[in-house]
């Protein structure tokens, strides 16, 4: 939105801006925030940066060494939509507070290291991701885990289960069936309202929307599309897009959930990556040649991704709930294969026409549980591998995998089965995000430690609602 501290200044001002809204990202992915008066703030102060407690922030560093700077990106800003006082929303670089340096475990300073080490090999100057995330919107969630219970419910009106529920002025009947949500009209859809107030709100804070619509799941699954964009920016817009339509939610008596696999027996919530190589504006990936269109770069950036995708799943798809998703059926990518338009394999190519620009990667694992700061980089880095070591990927297979004789299937490479499975290949398979120090082994080390204390570890030691059903009677 700016180019410097100056331009922001003389907004704020003209604007009559009250308040700026710091934020930056953790590194599990959450952003953080705290708010400071911008009455009579100069453009000194606001590129000094202000100090905060980094031993406080999940992942982050030591209470011994917790004194930390964050430094603004100018670009990043844009006026929050929802705060009744005239508030601008800046997204800031986390440094050392003594060195100023970048801090190796800020997610955004990856996906800037990112970017820089594209240009470095001379492949690109510029990769664009379009992420598509689903979500699903309920009435009403709640969640427990004591010693002796545990327990969860999510609620929606339009949820299948609820086709014979008492309701004020009667029950309309229209419900939407298990996996038969994809593209129904109102009254059935009935988050139509609601997406168009997120789709107006998206376009406020600068983000253009391409469709929207209602997603397979019921009870509620959506999804919105909106532009592509370059790493660092495609993450930032992430982060913008998960907050308006959470705070659209929460406005409209909803709440929105990014959950992998919220609901059993129905379709899981991916991050769909679209990502595409640019050299001197020219697109790296098209050649009519080639297989669906591909250029030969772009078939060894498909065979990084798939030679690196079990550790690479510690970063797209982080959390233990990732891989309820991660199993055959309900359109999950759970094949380690790319295909021309086919939706079950694990990396498809759009047919989106002739035109060169269009051609792109589909990578269709990833879900909206990742941070995109570092998801967005890792698959770059694997896919950059896979261009300078030449990594020819496995044949192309235009077939319904999820049908295929299981001798057949049994020699295609498969998606991890868990979390600790893809922290495990991530231990043994990282240098390709150690390239030109994009990602350092202290950060790859704390992801993992963090994630097997804080996820695998607790939740292998809690007994499972549906144990009961198999075991309480033995």
């Amino acid at each position: 939105m700016f180019a410097n501290a100056t331009e922001a200044v003389d907004f704020i001002k003209n604007e009559d801006i009250q308040l700026l809204d710091i934020r930056f990202t953790d590194l599990l992915g959450s952003t953080q925030h705290f708010t400071v008066s911008a009455a009579g703030l100069t453009a000194d102060e606001l590129s000094a940066g202000y100090m905060f407690d980094g031993s406080s922030i999940t992942g982050f560093t030591e209470i011994h060494k917790s004194d930390m700077r964050l430094l603004p990106d100018f670009s990043s800003s844009f006026v929050d939509p929802f705060r009744s006082t005239p508030t601008l929303n800046m997204n800031f670089a986390v440094v050392d507070g003594e060195t100023n340096k970048g801090y190796g475990r800020d997610p955004r300073m990856v996906a800037k290291r990112a970017e820089a080490y594209l240009r470095s090999t001379g492949i690109a100057d510029t990769v664009s991701f379009g992420a598509e995330a689903e979500f699903y919107l309920f009435d009403d969630v709640r969640y427990s885990t004591t010693t002796n219970a545990s327990s969860f419910l999510v609620d929606s009106s339009e949820g299948a289960w609820n086709s014979n529920r008492e309701e004020e002025g009667g029950n309309s009947g229209y419900k939407i069936p298990v996996r038969g949500g994809y593209f129904p009209v109102p009254p059935t859809d009935a988050s139509t309202e609601v997406r168009d107030f997120m789709c107006a709100t998206l376009e406020k804070v600068g983000l253009i929307v391409e469709r929207a619509h209602h997603e397979v799941g019921t009870g509620g699954q959506q999804e919105i599309n909106y532009r592509y964009a370059p790493l660092l920016t495609a993450a930032d817009d992430m982060m913008k897009f998960k907050y308006v339509v959470r705070m659209c939610a929460d406005e409209a008596g909803m709440t929105a959930t990014f959950m992998p696999k919220p609901l059993a027996g129905d379709n899981g919530s991916g991050m769909h990556c679209h990502q595409s190589l640019w050299k001197d504006g020219q697109p790296i990936f098209a050649d009519p040649a080639g297989y669906a269109g591909l250029s030969e770069a772009a078939r060894f950036y498909i065979g990084g991704l798939i030679k690196h995708a079990p550790s690479l799943a510690a970063f797209t798809n982080p959390t233990t709930n990732s891989y309820r998703r991660l199993v055959p059926g309900f359109e999950a990518p759970v094949n380690l294969v790319y295909s021309s338009g086919n939706r079950s394999a694990c990396i498809r190519i759009p047919r989106a026409g002739d035109a060169p620009a269009a051609k792109r990667v589909e990578y269709r694992v990833p879900d909206p549980t990742a941070n995109p700061y570092l998801a967005f980089s890792a698959q770059l880095m694997a896919g950059l591998d896979g261009i300078l070591n030449r990594i020819e990927p496995p044949a192309p297979v235009d077939k319904n995998l999820y049908s295929l004789p299981a001798e057949e299937l049994a020699q295609i490479g498969k998606m991890p089965g868990s979390l600790e499975e893809a922290l495990n290949a991530l231990a043994e398979d990282h240098a390709y995000l150690t390239a030109g120090n994009v990602f350092s082994e202290d950060l790859i080390s704390t992801w993992i430690q963090l994630k097997m204390d804080r996820e695998v570890t607790p939740l292998r030691a809690l007994p499972h609602p549906y144990e009961f059903n198999l075991y309480y009677k033995y």
